[in-house]
């Protein structure tokens, strides 16, 4: 069947998603020609310009740009879409994907893509010596995990047919339209990835051509005349801003400097009652979950009653109005709003104190404990444990907090060496694999950080993974979910609004439920009195 009927009985329900997400539908014929100027926020400096190296937000907003994945996101449907090939028919198993590949598609150097370049670079991805963060995707692929181990010298599940004919059979039911649209699944050409120059100097599929990289300063890409969708890109030049500062981001687009950029929730609050700057504001509801980890191992997270007091105890709905300015959603399962398998009709954690201090007297710590808290500096950090600290003291539980760099946050879940922390992990858009995090065989460097080991789990998980009706499997995740949200391994704390702020002259912007500042740059153009033409 083809890949466009997969799941047509979840559209429905993805516009009204998408329609949550902010996606703008621009009706204006579309204007070519001038800059485009964008921001690459969250941090100083870009990790690398080699996509498959790095899963930053911001170095994946600037690689949008140069490079292109066999999918990509499509806002307006929030739902995968093929971008490489043309079609694509899945076989009786339900496993095998056929991909039929555009015969139009060139790397910038020239030289047209063929299949043996996808089969290369999912190849590279994997191998057990790069260490890249793309290969927990291709990992899904049949035999990705014996090429890995050194069993194989080839994915078993990547088959060329012919030059523009690509096969891949997947190892469990899932969508590898899920998987396989972030830039760290970009394909590269053998030729230029080996040569010397190729982490400066990337060559791609992208619709910009790169151009130069200031470090900690910005990004420049021109338009490639050979870009393979026609009459795109629109802009003739992109140009990314890099920076980590809020304030900097929000002074440089009030001033015009910036055509769109994601905005902070200090910001978000002043944006929102402002008369012409609130009609610019893309709301997104990302696939993320904030919540409040926890090593099971320790005491007193070892008892279940514990964590479930803990999210009886504490009013997210005031921390998201107060502290978070409204820029979130209060989450009801580990799976956000936006995702497939998001259940509409479960009841989430209410404010219940006394019920909170029940669970705690019937738990095996009922006179309290001391808890050690790691978080980042920053409102959604350190201010979040400031703001459940009293809740917590109120169940007898006592907060000690621990204000950390975002490495040393992520080193000490991975190693199992905090006992709690504050932090926002990625829930999609595969909401299985976003559920593996809980799964006992998944390490806790893998994602599973709090160590949480269930066999009922892990067999509700199999039982879906393994289900091949698209609609069924989905009412079993959903299921998982939940099972999950009663068991508490964590502080359900909210799924975050990401918000885009966009000038009047710019159109062509959707909001990207997978990560707001990746923007589908050759979609976007400008209006003829535009700053980015003068």
């Amino acid at each position: 069947m083809k890949h466009g009927k997969i799941g047509t009985a979840l559209r429905a329900g993805a516009m009204v998603a998408a329609l949550l997400a902010g996606t703008a539908v621009w009706a204006e014929t579309p204007l070519p020609g001038g800059t485009l100027h964008l921001s690459a926020p969250f941090g100083a400096a870009l990790k690398s310009l080699d996509p498959h190296m790095t899963w930053r937000s911001q170095d994946m907003a600037v690689s949008k740009a140069f490079h292109r994945s066999l999918y990509t996101w499509d806002t307006e449907t929030n739902a995968p879409a093929l971008d490489l090939a043309s079609s694509v028919e899945v076989g009786p198993d339900g496993l095998t994907y056929t991909y039929k590949l555009y015969d139009t598609v060139y790397f910038h150097n020239g030289r047209k893509m063929t299949a043996d370049d996808i089969i290369w670079s999912f190849t590279r991805i994997m191998d057990p010596q790069k260490g890249f963060p793309g290969s927990s995707l291709i990992q899904t692929i049949e035999g990705a995990d014996d090429y890995a181990a050194g069993k194989a010298d080839h994915i078993s599940g990547l088959r060329k047919i012919d030059d523009q004919t690509l096969q891949i059979k997947m190892k469990n039911f899932t969508d590898p339209g899920m998987l396989f649209f972030d830039g760290v699944t970009s394909i590269l050409p053998k030729e230029e990835v080996e040569k010397p120059g190729f982490i400066t100097h990337p060559v791609g599929l992208g619709p910009y051509v790169f151009v130069e990289h200031i470090a900690g300063s910005r990004v420049v890409g021109k338009k490639f005349d050979k870009y393979f969708k026609p009459g795109k890109p629109y802009a003739d030049r992109v140009e990314f801003t890099i920076s980590g500062d809020d304030s900097a981001l929000d002074m440089a687009f009030r001033a015009g400097e910036l055509d769109a950029t994601v905005i902070s929730g200090s910001a978000y609050a002043l944006y929102k009652q402002d008369p012409q700057l609130s009609k610019g504001l893309v709301e997104v509801a990302e696939l993320f979950t904030a919540h409040m980890g926890m090593n099971l191992a320790d005491p007193p997270f070892d008892d279940e009653k514990v964590r479930q007091a803990i999210n009886y105890a504490i009013d997210r709905d005031l921390i998201i109005q107060k502290l978070l300015k409204d820029k979130a959603f209060k989450a009801t399962g580990w799976l956000p709003r936006t995702s497939i398998a998001f259940d509409a009709a479960r009841t989430p954690y209410p404010y219940d104190v006394e019920k909170a201090k029940a669970l705690m007297a019937a738990s095996k710590y009922p006179d309290g404990a001391e808890i050690e808290v790691w978080a980042r500096d920053g409102t959604n950090g350190i201010g979040v444990v400031q703001a459940i600290t009293p809740y917590l003291k109120a169940i007898g539980l006592t907060v000690k907090p621990k204000v950390v760099e975002a490495g040393m946050l992520s080193d000490a879940m991975s190693a199992g060496s905090a006992q709690a922390w504050i932090y926002s992990a990625g829930t999609g858009p595969d909401p299985i694999a976003a559920l593996r995090c809980f799964d006992s065989r998944t390490t806790r460097a893998g994602c599973n950080y709090g160590g949480f080991s269930d066999p009922a789990f892990d067999a509700m998980l199999d039982k879906a993974a393994g289900e091949l009706d698209a609609q069924k499997r989905i009412e079993l995740t959903k299921q998982a979910d939940g099972y999950i949200f009663d068991k508490a391994p964590v502080w359900f704390h909210n799924n975050n609004k990401a918000v885009v702020a966009t000038q009047p002259w710019v159109h062509g912007i959707g909001g990207n439920v997978t990560e707001a500042a990746i923007l589908e740059v050759d979609s976007i153009w400008l209006d003829a009195d535009a700053p980015g033409r003068k």
